[in-house]
């Protein structure tokens, strides 16, 4: 199955990641396909690649798109997060690369009928990346209470009229249950004041549908699980380079990366450590990355990249 996706940030991705023949790279959201091809296009003969998606249909892509490359290739219908199991089943003790690109892919949203966007009103309430998973958002819309529906708006997608619209999809379901995109369209941008709603820059249901990706994604929940154990996976003098697209990511990336470089956790009022920790990376971006504005105006989907990267100690 093709997948057409416009890949974000490519020379940018690979000048951090350091591609070099004969190593071991992974790529934790092949997607597209488009990072995972550049990288094996470098890897030669005596590389390795490990290509991972919670997507099947992008797994599926990927193995006709590499399938003329040299290096040994190994995919994986799995989710990033469990990269250190991946790693067990290929006998790989450290890989010398790992590559994340944390957006929705084109396909996704266009393609697959699963009601990722707004623009595709007749489409279900699903939005499972993996479609093997049983949680959906018809589940979480038509079963959560109003103060769950709200949390989830409010933390997911910094929604400013969490309650309103949390209101508005408890009294519609109570009527008869949400099916489609276009259904919940509606009640979100009935409940958002029409003022508000022309200040903006974005569709009124942006934010509500990111939201609901994520939660019934568990996003940020395999994000965390990954950077727990991230630094394990790679040897020394490996990169890790994550391409974030909303704030909630970046925040969690780049917390995590500035605690591995700091070293030190002891309080600010000691003034002498004793924790003994010392930093295990080094920061190749000491600020997040940003596309250029030629990219952005070929690819309208990168505006809002954010990429940062490290290098193991």
């Amino acid at each position: 199955m093709p997948i057409r996706h416009p890949t974000a940030m490519l020379s940018e991705a690979l000048e951090w990641l350091n591609c070099q023949p004969g190593k071991i790279y992974v790529d934790g959201t092949l997607g597209g396909g488009g990072h995972a091809r550049a990288i094996c296009d470098r890897l030669g003969a005596g590389g390795r690649f490990i290509g991972i998606d919670q997507d099947p249909a992008a797994v599926q892509h990927a193995e006709g798109l590499l399938s003329s490359f040299t290096c040994q290739r190994h995919l994986f219908h799995d989710n990033f997060q469990h990269l250190p199991r991946i790693l067990r089943e290929l006998h790989i003790p450290l890989v010398d690369g790992i590559l994340l690109d944390l957006g929705i892919s084109l396909y996704q949203l266009e393609a697959s009928g699963r009601g990722f966007s707004f623009m595709r009103r007749s489409e279900p309430l699903d939005m499972r990346m993996n479609p093997d998973e049983a949680l959906t958002a018809e589940i979480l819309v038509n079963q959560l209470d109003q103060r769950e529906l709200t949390h989830i708006f409010k933390t997911y997608g910094e929604e400013r009229f969490a309650r309103r619209i949390a209101e508005r999809i408890v009294a519609a379901r109570n009527t008869a249950p949400l099916r489609t995109s276009g259904q919940l369209v509606d009640i979100v941008t009935e409940a958002i004041p029409s003022r508000s709603a022309a200040r903006q820059r974005i569709h009124p249901a942006t934010r509500v549908f990111m939201a609901l990706r994520i939660a019934v994604n568990r996003e940020l929940e395999a994000l965390r699980g990954f950077l727990d154990t991230a630094l394990a996976c790679l040897a020394p003098k490996g990169r890790l380079c994550v391409l974030s697209f909303h704030s909630l990511e970046d925040r969690e990336v780049k917390q995590h990366m500035k605690s591995w470089a700091s070293g030190c956790t002891c309080p600010k009022e000691i003034p002498v450590c004793v924790c003994g920790n010392t930093p295990r990376v080094r920061l190749l971006t000491r600020r997040a990355v940003r596309p250029t504005a030629v990219e952005v105006e070929t690819n309208p989907l990168a505006r809002s990249t954010r990429l940062r990267a490290v290098e193991k100690r």
